[in-house]
């Protein structure tokens, strides 16, 4: 899976190009914890990713509690890994310590805003991403939970998160119990680079890049278990519709403006 082009001078890229490769989201969990040092050691490492003017604008809840998993579970959809996994981490976009330093140190700050949101979320994704490619390549499994953006509110409520604090991201982390046989599709780099500028989709471009996507087996079983014609369908109409994207994205405002972002 390496490109022969960096082999000689570059063995660590080789090395992460067949590790990229290969990486599967983990689901389950053996009984064995991970330490406190194994998760320091990282997310000390992940504080190096990039980050808005060196701010930092991130914060990180690490659950290990058995009673404060059940009482997130609900929060994610009742998913299994969320009380199975040894740790829970909650990625927050954070301006409520950079606030405080500036009230701090006689500085005026302008944060309680929209654009300091989507700069905090940018850095807390980072760091997030950064943290799951070090830990899945210390052979710990991972999964991220992207219902963090649908309850809000009540992961903000459970962590106690103050004003200016919004989570972003959920992982749940520990030594896999598992081998996931395939893996996930992606679409080819037609479908996602743009030369010089963004050339909209057409008919022709979206039959060349979802091909692949829609004649898996796994993905036309999907089609016949929902009583759907296409893939496409199930997503509209099944996993992601309009009705649940607008209750949530209301569920979303809500949030923001209790924690300060907007008015």
């Amino acid at each position: 899976m390496s490109n022969p082009q960096h082999s000689a001078a570059t063995p660590f890229f080789n090395s992460l190009c067949d590790f990229m490769a290969t990486r599967r989201t983990i689901r389950r969990y053996t009984a064995e914890d991970v330490s406190q040092e194994t998760l320091d050691h990282l997310l000390t490492l992940a504080s190096r990713t990039q980050t808005m003017g060196g701010l930092q604008l991130y914060s990180v809840v690490t659950t290990r509690d058995q009673a404060m998993k059940r009482r997130l579970s609900p929060l994610h959809f009742g998913q299994p890994m969320v009380t199975e996994a040894p740790v829970v981490l909650t990625f927050c976009a954070d301006y409520h310590r950079t606030t405080a330093w500036c009230d701090c140190r006689q500085a005026n700050p302008g944060y309680d805003n929209l654009l300091s949101f989507l700069n905090a979320a940018t850095d807390a994704l980072l760091f997030c991403q950064t943290f799951c490619t070090l830990a899945e390549a210390e052979g710990l499994g991972l999964c991220y939970l992207g219902t963090t953006l649908y309850n809000p509110l009540g992961i903000i409520e459970a962590l106690k998160l103050p004003r200016l604090v919004m989570p972003v991201a959920t992982i749940t982390l520990g030594h896999p119990a598992e081998v996931p046989p395939v893996l996930t599709e992606r679409l080819p780099l037609t479908a996602i680079v743009h030369a010089e500028h963004y050339v909209a989709a057409t008919p022709e471009t979206i039959d060349r890049d979802y091909a692949a996507k829609e004649a898996l087996p796994q993905n036309q079983a999907f089609v016949s278990e929902n009583h759907k014609e296409t893939l496409a369908q199930v997503f509209t109409d099944v996993r992601y519709t309009r009705r649940d994207c607008e209750a949530m994205s209301l569920t979303m405002m809500e949030a923001l403006r209790r924690q300060g972002f907007i008015d």
